[in-house]
């Protein structure tokens, strides 16, 4: 489907590229002859995910970054640079995201969340697109969600943060236009992930069952799947889509908004043990 050197001279930033969805993409961009920078937070998860993603024959540059920090998203740029000349392509892909009644957010948890997938997006945006605009082209993709548009119960934070991120990526896509840089967003339905899953779907309560059911094919995405849409929309092959939010779940958003509002049927009870779950997770 894809040329193999596609990306061969192009070099692709991937926050959150040490795991996950992250990290798929970055394999399926290393395949297609990219450059990569994958940032995190942890150091040690970024350099044995290097290990792994420099399989695919690409020059692969790990630096530890939070994107809620400026400091560190400069010095995250001003590597890149120095190791590969330009950035031309910016996935925006770190997030968080946990389950919980609304009543029982702290500030500090709306708050979290909302400074990496909103304020983080938009602290790597600025910082890359100075180099874009120096350059006079580039490409911005953001990883938003589904509930972007519709909201949903008990995910609260994110569904207002990738609201805030939708806005970002169709408000850029006619402001940065004039300066060659293309904004394209993607709203990956559910894919199972080692991290995001075990706090959005812990096992033993059949959450995984009821979402399945939600989508109408019976099924939940593949990581190569999301790639491969990634690559496409990233690439010159899709140069003339600007400002568009492709959605990728099966059918789950059209059969019923609010990703997480069956969540209604969960008893209180179990959601002290979620909290009690999720704190002990936090902490290893």
């Amino acid at each position: 489907m894809f040329q193999p050197d596609l990306f061969k001279g192009k070099t692709i930033l991937v926050t959150g590229g040490g795991t996950g969805l992250g990290k798929s993409m970055c394999e399926r961009f290393g395949e297609l002859g990219a450059n990569l920078v994958i940032s995190s937070r942890k150091q040690d998860v970024l350099d044995a995910a290097a290990d792994e993603l420099q399989k695919t024959g690409a020059v692969v540059l790990p630096v530890a970054c939070d994107v809620r920090k400026p400091r560190e998203i400069k010095d995250l740029v001003s590597k890149s640079l120095e190791a590969f000349g330009t950035i031309d392509i910016l996935v925006n892909n770190a997030a968080g995201n946990f389950i919980s009644p609304t009543e029982n957010l702290s500030e500090g948890a709306f708050k979290v969340i909302v400074d990496i997938v909103l304020n983080g997006t938009f602290n790597m945006t600025q910082a890359v697109g100075k180099v874009m605009r120096k350059a006079g082209q580039g490409t911005i993709l953001n990883i938003v969600t589904t509930y972007a548009w519709t909201g949903s119960g008990y995910v609260v934070p994110s569904a207002a943060a990738k609201a805030g991120v939708l806005a970002l990526t169709r408000s850029l896509a006619v402001e940065w236009a004039k300066h060659g840089i293309r904004s394209v967003a993607i709203a990956p339905g559910p894919f199972p992930t080692e991290g995001a899953w075990s706090r959005l779907a812990p096992p033993g309560l059949g959450f995984e069952k009821k979402m399945k059911k939600r989508i109408p094919l019976n099924r939940f995405g593949k990581h190569e799947e999301l790639a491969n849409l990634a690559a496409f929309l990233i690439s010159d092959y899709a140069g003339y889509i600007n400002g568009e939010v492709v959605t990728i779940d099966g059918g789950e958003w059209l059969k019923g908004a609010g990703e997480f509002n069956d969540l209604e049927k969960v008893p209180k009870a179990a959601w002290s043990l979620l909290n009690i779950m999720r704190k002990s997770k936090k902490k290893v």
